[in-house]
């Protein structure tokens, strides 16, 4: 079948933090049985006429030490993807790293990261689409301000050196895949979030929320930050230098900006700064049309889901609901390339964030952890076949330049990649924004 041009996608959880003080690693493939299952899970795809992929190898398993791994899942997995021509959003880092590494206070992690980014593209130079290190901000905020995983600290301070260590990490892996696949597109599924006030008395705590939501994005894209912002990651451990490293990069223009967004991700802001789950207020469209103005780059919405409810039909409205605020936000001129129903099954102790090992399945997959279809797998099935063709035809001049597996040696992708290696070399670096 032809790729499709607006990329619906879907995803394997593949999430595996650390808790217990790194004794205990959550391994949602196991969970979920993909090891097992993913040869039927592939086919699955299929059956919803899904072409785009979020996937990633599990780090902990695959990167034994420096410059060591074991590609032998990989090779299977995605060969059988390219079989397949089926485009996979490659994540890397999805909330863990390998017990050698520790945690995300290794200040020596961003370096070994990259070489082994590189290490993944010069295996498959196939492989086109990348989310070098999913959700960053919350990677960094469960990690080191929340202390829910992996070095499970509480601090501004930690909260500082995780961040600046994973977005540096994605930067230096997005430098280092581009050396082997100049064309590379980097999709950054990162947490779209707001904070409300409760209060007059929170505002003030609020402004600080809201703009210490950007940090990893401002730093990932090169945007001078806020400067209340600046003070914060200079009082809490960042260098003028490391600063200064994010400000002179210059790989924005390989990017989309994916954002993912949930019933969970708008708060409730107390006067001591405590937060809440609010639930809905704003929506998708709202938030999303805040990180637009900011970066000014294509959308792709790379996370939605809803638990599936006593009366089975949570999750078809929640489906509805995100698809009608992405076309709301196409309609109002934002270049949007993709959406995203994440995941493919049922995961496995998300209403606890993974803190605990319950082995309590939530029920937010397109199928169930048995491989049976759940009505948002129908639904989204017929929403594909019906949009898949129209959004296209709105505008044939906003397509991403994807170029599927089995055109890689294709004489047309050949010199898409040379364009792309000859522009790396010549294009100057872009200013930074001014706030």
């Amino acid at each position: 079948m032809t790729t499709p041009i607006f990329m619906f996608a879907t995803g394997i959880e593949n999430s595996y933090p650390t808790i217990h003080g790194g004794r205990t690693r959550v391994d949602e493939m196991e969970k979920c049985g993909h090891y097992e299952h993913w040869h039927t899970d592939f086919d699955l795809l299929n059956d919803l006429n899904i072409h785009y992929l979020r996937y990633g190898p599990p780090i902990h398993r695959t990167w034994l030490g420096e410059g060591r791994y074991d590609w032998a899942f990989a090779d299977q997995t995605f060969g059988e993807l390219y079989a397949r021509n089926v485009v996979p959003i490659v994540d890397l880092c999805h909330f863990g790293v390998p017990d050698w590494i520790d945690n995300f206070q290794n200040p020596d992690f961003p370096e070994l990261f990259a070489g082994y980014a590189r290490a993944f593209a010069e295996r498959f130079p196939w492989v086109q689409l990348y989310t070098p290190v999913n959700e960053m901000f919350i990677c960094a905020t469960f990690s080191a301000a929340y202390g829910w995983w992996n070095e499970q600290l509480s601090s501004d301070r930690a909260f500082v050196t995780a961040l600046k260590h994973i977005v540096k990490a994605n930067v230096l892996a997005m430098a280092a895949i581009l050396v082997v696949r100049p064309d590379a597109i980097f999709i950054q599924s990162e947490s779209s979030e707001h904070f409300h006030p409760e209060s007059p008395v929170a505002i003030r705590p609020a402004e600080f929320l809201n703009a210490r939501r950007f940090l990893s994005l401002d730093l990932n894209y090169g945007r001078r930050v806020d400067s209340d912002m600046l003070f914060y990651l200079l009082d809490n451990g960042m260098s003028r230098d490391e600063y200064c490293f994010f400000m002179d990069r210059n790989l924005k223009r390989h990017c989309i900006m994916g954002n993912d967004y949930y019933v969970t991700n708008e708060h409730v802001v107390a006067a001591d700064g405590s937060t809440a789950a609010s639930g809905e207020v704003f929506g998708y469209d709202e938030i999303t049309q805040q990180y637009y103005d900011r970066y000014k780059l294509p959308v792709m919405h790379t996370e939605t889901n809803l638990i599936e409810g006593a009366l089975g039909d949570e999750a078809v409205k929640w489906l509805w609901k995100e698809w009608a605020n992405v076309l709301r936000v196409r309609n109002l001129g934002v270049p949007i390339v993709g959406f995203t129903w994440y995941s493919l099954t049922d995961q496995v102790d998300w209403d606890v964030g993974l803190r605990e090992e319950r082995g309590t399945v939530n029920p937010l997959g397109l199928y169930d952890l048995n491989r049976n279809i759940r009505a948002v797998g129908r639904t989204y099935k017929q929403m594909i076949k019906d949009w898949c063709e129209v959004l296209p035809a709105q505008s044939i001049c906003l397509r991403v330049p994807v170029v599927p597996p089995h055109a890689y040696h294709e004489p047309m992708a050949e010199r898409q990649r040379e364009g792309a290696r000859r522009i790396g070399k010549t294009t100057p670096a872009e200013p930074s924004v001014a706030t």
